[in-house]
């Protein structure tokens, strides 16, 4: 891992095995993980294209689900991970998650002949903006940038002007991030706002209400400076299935109570994370220069350590079979 200043002056570099062997970076393309997360079902146990536009109860107790294209059906169970926006969520009482003041732009660089990176992951820190890549197979290199913006403004898709944005942003920065940005197929480039939903105490409803329950960016979601999104995601997956198999499985207690359990485990390692994370985003997005000269010159080649800077990936579980 590698960190950098705007002008490339190297900040900070650690070796995993040298500094701390039990932390470890992998980076997966999303595609390949849902991918292979799919293969594990059934075939038709996946409808594909089924976005939820309405959510009620039956007078059964059963819940009843309506798609965009007009198919209902009665769910007994319903568990929800249909992200930040989850018509769910908003079903179940949860607010809107909260813009936080930075946009992000990510892409995934394609080298047919093989990307000529090294296994590392590199960072440059500049005022108001940061960027970062990393390979994440034999021919694609992901990357990012982040940047301040007081407002969401207008969605903006079209290739060619999010090009320009990012040559704005970082276009007197490292070549090797401007070549990967020029390497990157326009349909992978996407800019998004940062958003996040601090779950407080007695405010914030359960991640669940009857037999209907929320999990990942659905429930609880948060910037990306941790990266830990989509880790938390599997880790509520680990622990929900672990309770409902109790309850299923083994009789130990009901569905309710399951889901229930389930969120009185998961919220105190959420809660914390999703906090960190905006605080760390807004130490790493600082325009102003004094903190921006304190961060390149003492927080990060004096103060940072590699275990404690990471120690928040750690979970740990039993198998599940």
């Amino acid at each position: 891992m590698v960190i950098k200043s705007e002008d490339g002056r190297e900040l900070r570099s650690f070796k995993f095995k040298d500094e701390d062997e039990s932390q470890e970076v992998r980076a997966v393309e999303r595609r390949v993980l849902l991918e292979a997360l799919a293969n594990q079902l059934p075939s038709d146990a996946i409808s594909f294209s089924s976005k939820l536009s309405s959510i009620e109860r039956s007078d059964k107790g059963e819940t009843l689900l309506k798609l965009e294209d007009d198919t209902q059906m009665s769910a007994k169970i319903v568990i929800a991970c249909d992200g930040i926006r989850s018509p769910v969520a908003k079903w179940m009482g949860f607010s809107e998650p909260r813009y936080v003041g930075h946009f992000a732009f990510r892409g995934l660089g394609f080298y047919p002949d093989g990307q000529p990176f090294e296994p590392k992951v590199i960072y440059t820190y500049g005022r108001g903006v940061r960027a970062g890549y990393v390979p994440v197979s034999p021919t694609k290199v992901y990357w990012f940038i982040c940047y301040n913006s007081l407002s969401p403004g207008p969605k903006i898709t079209d290739p060619s002007l999010l090009r320009q944005k990012t040559k704005e942003l970082v276009g007197n920065w490292s070549t090797e991030l401007l070549s990967i940005i020029k390497s990157t197929p326009d349909d992978t480039i996407i800019r998004t706002p940062l958003v996040d939903r601090w779950l407080w105490p007695g405010i914030s409803p359960p991640a669940s209400t009857g037999k209907v329950v929320l999990v990942g960016d659905a429930w609880h979601p948060m910037t990306p400076n941790l990266g830990q999104g989509a880790c938390c995601a599997l880790e509520d997956a680990v622990v929900l299935a672990k309770k409902l198999a109790q309850a299923i499985k083994f009789g130990a207690m009901s569905i309710e109570d399951a889901f229930t359990s389930y969120g009185s485990e998961r919220w105190p390692r959420i809660f914390p994370l999703t906090v960190r994370a905006n605080l760390v985003g807004t130490l790493l997005q600082s325009d102003n220069p004094v903190v921006c000269s304190v961060r390149n010159n003492i927080v990060v080649p004096k103060l940072v350590r590699l275990g404690p800077m990471l120690e928040h990936t750690n979970f740990e579980f039993e198998p599940l079979y």
